[in-house]
C-alpha cells in the first residue's frame, strides 16, 4: 500500500506542454503543477474536473506541486479516481507483490528493479530457488473509452511493443514472462489492447500470448480518510480481454 499524506485540491485548468498542468487550488490560488506522465493521457485530462496534487518543500524543484489524481465522472452520475502519476505504478506494484497482493507473483525470494533484456529493460526480476526466475513488465492504464472498458496503450506506443517482444523472447527461451497492466483507474473493470489506436501493439500482444507470454490486470483501490485519497492498494484482479 502507498500513501498520500497532505494531498491537496483543486480544479484542473490545462495541461500543456506535456509536463505542466495550471490548477486553481479550493482556495482560489492558481498553481503551476508537475505532470508527470508523457502519454496523451487520452481521457483523464479533463479541465474543470477536481484533481489533487502532493506538495513539495525541496527547494531544488521548479515546481512545488505535483499532480496525483483527478476525479473523473461515471455513466452512473458517480465518480471515479485516475492517477494521472505514471511513476506511481512500479511502486503500487512492487508493494502488492511484497503483500502478496498479486497470487501469480507471489512466493519468490527476491526483487530486482530494472533488469537489462536484449535492448530492452524491463520492470522486475523475480528469483526463488524453487521457482525460479519471471520477468515482469508493468504497463499503467488509464484510459476508459465511451464503450465502458479499459484499452492499453492511450496513443502508440512503440517502447510498449519492444518491450512485449522482449517478453516473448523470453517465453520462447522457456523462461516466465509476465505483462502486468497496472490499473490506475477505479471506473475500469478489464482492459483489452487498445486495437483502434495501436494495432501494432496489439498484434505484438497476441504474438506474445501465443509464445507463452502471461497477461495479468490488477486495479487499483483508494482509501480516504476525511474526503482526501490517503493510500492506494493494488490488489484488485481485472479481467484481460482479447
Amino acid at each position: 500500500m502507498m500513501t498520500y499524506p497532505g494531498l491537496v485540491p483543486g480544479m484542473l485548468l490545462r495541461r500543456y506542454k506535456r509536463f505542466l498542468a495550471d490548477v486553481r487550488l479550493d482556495s482560489g490560488e492558481e498553481v503551476v503543477a508537475h505532470c508527470p506522465n508523457t502519454g496523451s493521457m487520452k481521457a483523464v485530462n479533463v479541465p474543470g474536473c477536481r484533481v489533487w496534487l502532493s506538495p513539495s518543500n525541496n527547494p531544488k524543484r521548479k515546481l512545488g506541486w505535483t499532480w496525483e489524481w483527478i476525479e473523473l465522472p461515471e455513466p452512473d452520475g458517480g465518480t471515479a479516481l485516475a492517477s494521472v502519476h505514471t511513476g506511481r505504478a512500479n511502486r503500487w506494484v512492487e508493494s502488492a507483490i511484497e503483500a502478496g497482493d498479486i497470487p501469480p507473483l507471489s512466493g519468490y525470494r527476491t526483487l530486482k528493479r530494472e533488469v537489462k533484456v536484449g535492448e530492452a529493460r524491463l520492470d522486475f526480476r523475480l528469483d526463488d530457488p524453487e521457482k525460479g526466475v519471471a520477468y515482469v513488465e508493468v504497463k499503467q492504464v488509464t484510459l476508459k473509452e465511451a464503450d465502458g472498458h479499459g484499452y492499453f496503450p492511450d496513443s502508440v506506443s512503440v517502447r510498449g511493443t519492444k518491450h512485449l517482444h522482449a517478453l516473448a523472447a523470453l517465453a520462447e527461451q522457456g523462461k516466465r514472462a509476465v505483462l502486468l497492466f497496472c490499473v490506475a483507474h477505479e471506473g475500469i473493470a478489464d482492459v483489452a489492447p487498445a486495437t483502434h489506436i495501436d494495432p501494432t501493439y496489439a498484434a505484438a500482444l497476441a504474438d506474445a500470448v501465443e509464445a507463452g507470454v502471461e497477461v495479468l490486470a490488477y486495479g487499483v483501490t483508494v482509501e480516504w480518510q476525511q474526503g482526501v485519497p490517503a493510500a492506494a492498494r493494488l490488489a484488485r484482479a481485472l479481467p484481460v480481454r482479447g
